[in-house]
């Protein structure tokens, strides 16, 4: 009994360990929990702090001698203006990180000030803008400083008394970097799920059982057939994603909780809905090419399944670079990298900036992409050791 208990074990892990693919499939998982994280982890570190080169723009009206030595030697420049309506209009327009607002007099009412007076105590208005990742990573900075710098003189001042009004980030801004932040990771989630769902089944389950033979012997061309199979995938993908995203887009304001009603897709008009739906058709079309490839080569729609995995990886890396990526790239040569061209597109078309060369470049690389992949799938339909394998 014992015997035969060790003869079916050893059977089934000769089987196991003996199919590569097998054994692929089961550490993949574990590997792409441990790069995701990993990438997460560093795209998180590096979006809620600045370049270390960077130097960050400050101005001041009123600013003592004390609190400008605390912030130079935090390599923290600030300069002087009169022009207080300017500066908050530059903060606005994301062109200033921080505008500090201070009390005529400053030193000698902190120098008077006792709170046994009930007096309200001098306050440091501070302006910045929470759409832009510099000017909230300077604000913290900088009222850190001060908060510090206020304990050592036993609370004489205030910084931003009241907390309302400081905040510059128009309505726009607000729920462009929102959606620039959560939409293009889910887009190409969406759009992934969308492809992998249809591309295996067409590809390697008409291999599975047995039909694509029949249809290749047809008078067709393998190219048209490839061409065939991939612009009507890519259809039926547009329609799943086009289903999931008017649905989170519908559903972001409430999935806030309520918190605010500038979270709305009414701030974008019909030409960012018309580049934007030119990029995700591209980005379709790229998926679905390389899905079907991948789906080419296995020989059952599992099989297949496991190939595309690594697929999804890259999808949610390039997802999670646009989640915490800081905006869209000015570069015009990163616009020519498939997949990650789309998600810098989207992240332009949320938050306003928009490249529109790079909208075109994004256009035209992915679909030339799609034609080499195209080519290599009519190839791979020409090979009898492809489609009849076992």
């Amino acid at each position: 009994m014992r015997n035969g208990i060790i003869t079916i074990m050893k059977k089934e892990l000769a089987r196991f360990f003996g199919d590569k693919r097998m054994v692929f499939s089961i550490l993949m998982p574990g590997i792409l929990i441990y790069v995701m994280y990993s990438f997460m982890g560093t795209a998180m570190g590096d979006a809620f702090g600045v370049d270390e080169d960077y130097t960050p723009s400050i101005r001041s009206v009123g600013m003592p001698a004390s609190v400008e030595a605390l912030l130079d030697g935090a390599a923290l420049p600030v300069e002087e203006t009169a022009d207080t309506a300017g500066a908050k209009a530059a903060v606005t327009a994301q062109e200033l990180d921080l505008l500090l607002v201070f009390p005529e007099d400053f030193e000698q009412a902190v120098e008077a000030y006792t709170a046994a007076s009930g007096q309200a105590a001098p306050n440091i208005e501070i302006y910045y803008n929470s759409a832009s990742t510099n000017s909230t990573f300077v604000y913290r900075s900088v009222t850190a400083l001060l908060d510090a710098y206020e304990a050592q003189m036993v609370n004489k001042f205030d910084v931003n008394a009241g907390g309302e009004g400081y905040d510059l980030a128009t309505a726009e801004d607000t729920a462009g970097s929102f959606f620039a932040m959560m939409m293009p990771l889910l887009l190409m989630i969406f759009l992934y799920s969308g492809c992998a769902a249809v591309a295996p089944e067409s590809i390697a389950g008409e291999k599975e059982r047995g039909t694509i033979a029949t249809m290749l012997i047809t008078p067709i061309r393998r190219s048209d057939v490839a061409l065939g199979k991939i612009l009507a995938l890519a259809l039926i993908a547009m329609i799943s994603a086009a289903s999931s995203t008017v649905g989170t887009v519908l559903a972001l304001p409430k999935m806030m909780g309520g918190v605010t009603d500038e979270v709305s897709a009414d701030i974008y008009g019909v030409q960012d809905y018309l580049l934007l739906a030119g990029v995700i058709f591209s980005t379709v079309l790229v998926l679905v090419t390389v899905i079907s490839v991948l789906s080419a080569l296995a020989k059952t729609i599992k099989e297949a399944q496991t190939y595309v995995m690594p697929v999804m990886l890259v999808v949610m890396g390039l997802g999670i670079v646009g989640m915490f990526g800081g905006g869209a790239s000015q570069e015009l040569a990163k616009y020519c990298i498939p997949l990650y061209n789309s998600v810098q597109c989207m992240i332009g078309v949320f938050s306003f900036s928009v490249l529109p060369l790079g909208v075109a470049a994004t256009i035209g690389v992915n679909v030339a992409v799609t034609l080499i992949g195209v080519f290599i799938l009519a190839r791979m339909f020409n090979s009898e050791k492809i489609i009849f394998a076992k």
